[in-house]
């Protein structure tokens, strides 16, 4: 009897690829496609508060994953992919428009409800293709927008010089509406729903606990650790999270019920929370040794030592191959498999940067490597999560992924900021990182990843035992 499910390539097929594939090119251009006027953004507003201006999409992003996610086990991936997009598009319009920092910092916020449309682009196709060919596809979806973002990176900066940083706003809207136009008109909505109703009081717990304490790490930076702003947003982050999780262990129809979530499951959001996290902020070190030349005799540099250029596009080329290469290697060998070989990859290539750090050819093989790690880690972690999880739970699921990776980021990227911070030295009167701070990023990352490493190989461990359990 027929599934319905795709089996192999063919039209329509093509063309459900190709929509999701831009889908997460809208998620680009929401959450790290601003970085590129961020200098523009705060001169235009007058503050030198850049956490605000970049860090809130992503924060409100978290707040919305978990939301999203169950809805759409609710009433459909792809409804909700369209609401998704709309609210984004929405998010640009008002931050094109804003006249003030004040307007500005809620359109990042309703902007960053796009973060959504990855995991839910991963549940659509797994929902429509059969296990075999959707492990290949889940990793063109996830990484196939890669090119797609080098490409753009230019014509922005052009743009924005001429028109100013307000024209990336109504780019990203335009592609949005454009997109939820295209999802609603080729993307088939799953027939697979889970009966119930959406717990919007623990969505709300569950959103704002995350972003509060994600707040105060990423804020508190900035504004002052002690500052009212970043106490009162972890203060209410820990009380709203400790309230949503006693609430949900007896809820019968909660968010996510943490009674269910079990012991793998739980490890790969473990290992993706590292591995992520260290992939983040070495990806934050990059331009920053790229900017500072061996002649400075800090014991790190690359930029007189050719073009850096090439620094910074050599991930986005690694992710193009890593998430196609994961997802084929995931329909032979297994989704946890391959997702231990990727973290395996991440240990060995972070450890290869303590020589990348001041060598521009063995930094432009290793951010390659770093970006074939990423896109294999994606791929492999939507996989290995969507396997523990019923199709009625496939959107809840893949949206902890999300998290994961979110809360990684944020946390990795501080404690980065904070040991180059506090190991800076003066140079002709000027603060500049120093060689410890930077071998110390390195080798966290480092031992992050290698804890990850030792994760993922007690996950395959679990999975295979639990196989050979089923089998018998």
């Amino acid at each position: 009897m027929s599934t319905g499910l795709h089996t192999r390539w063919n039209g329509r097929l093509i063309g459900l690829v190709a929509v999701l594939v831009m889908v997460n090119f809208v998620v680009d251009e929401a959450i790290t496609a601003p970085l590129l006027v961020l200098p523009d953004m705060l001169d235009h507003f007058g503050t030198d508060q850049a956490a605000w201006l970049n860090a809130t999409a992503m924060l409100a992003g978290v707040m919305w994953a978990p939301l999203l996610g169950k809805s759409a086990d609710i009433y459909g991936k792809r409804r909700v992919l369209v609401v998704t997009l709309l609210l984004s598009c929405a998010g640009a319009l008002v931050c094109a428009m804003a006249p003030s920092i004040w307007v500005f910092v809620p359109g990042r916020m309703l902007q960053g409800a796009a973060l959504a449309a990855v995991f839910l682009s991963v549940a659509i196709v797994r929902a429509v293709c059969a296990p075999r060919i959707a492990m290949v596809i889940v990793g063109i979806v996830t990484s196939g927008s890669a090119v797609l973002n080098i490409a753009s990176r230019f014509l922005i900066e052009k743009l924005a010089v001429e028109f100013g940083f307000q024209i990336l706003f109504l780019i990203a809207a335009f592609v949005a509406v454009a997109m939820a136009i295209c999802v609603r008109n080729v993307i088939p909505e799953s027939p697979i729903t889970t009966p119930g109703a959406i717990d919007v009081g623990g969505a709300l717990l569950l959103g704002g606990g995350l972003g509060g304490m994600l707040g105060y790490i990423s804020l508190g930076s900035d504004l002052g650790w002690l500052a009212v702003g970043p106490l009162a947003l972890l203060g209410g982050g820990v009380a709203a999270s400790a309230r949503w999780f006693l609430v949900s262990s007896r809820k019968p129809d909660s968010l996510i019920d943490v009674r269910d979530l079990g012991g793998p499951l739980v490890l790969t959001l473990l290992v993706v929370f590292l591995a992520a996290g260290s992939y983040q902020s070495m990806l934050q070190l990059i331009p920053l040794i790229g900017d500072v030349s061996t002649a400075q005799h800090l014991g790190y540099g690359l930029a007189d030592q050719g073009s850096v250029a090439l620094l910074l596009a050599a991930p986005s080329l690694g992710v193009m191959l890593g998430g196609p290469v994961a997802g084929w290697l995931a329909a032979r060998i297994g989704p946890a498999s391959t997702l231990a070989g990727a973290v395996m990859l991440g240990t060995v290539v972070t450890m290869g940067m303590f020589l990348g750090v001041a060598q521009l050819p063995a930094a432009l093989c290793f951010a390659f490597l770093l970006g074939v790690t990423v896109g294999a880690l994606g791929t492999s972690g939507f996989l290995v999560a969507g396997g523990f999880a019923s199709a009625e739970r496939q959107g809840i699921v893949s949206s902890l992924v999300m998290v994961m990776v979110s809360i990684g980021a944020v946390v990795l990227n501080f404690v980065g900021a904070a040991v180059l911070e506090s190991t800076a030295v003066v140079v002709d009167g000027e603060q500049v990182n120093s060689a410890t701070g930077v071998f110390s990023c390195v080798a966290i990352a480092s031992v992050a990843f290698a804890v990850a490493t030792v994760l993922a190989i007690a996950l395959v461990r679990r999975t295979r035992l639990d196989s050979s359990s089923l089998a018998a």
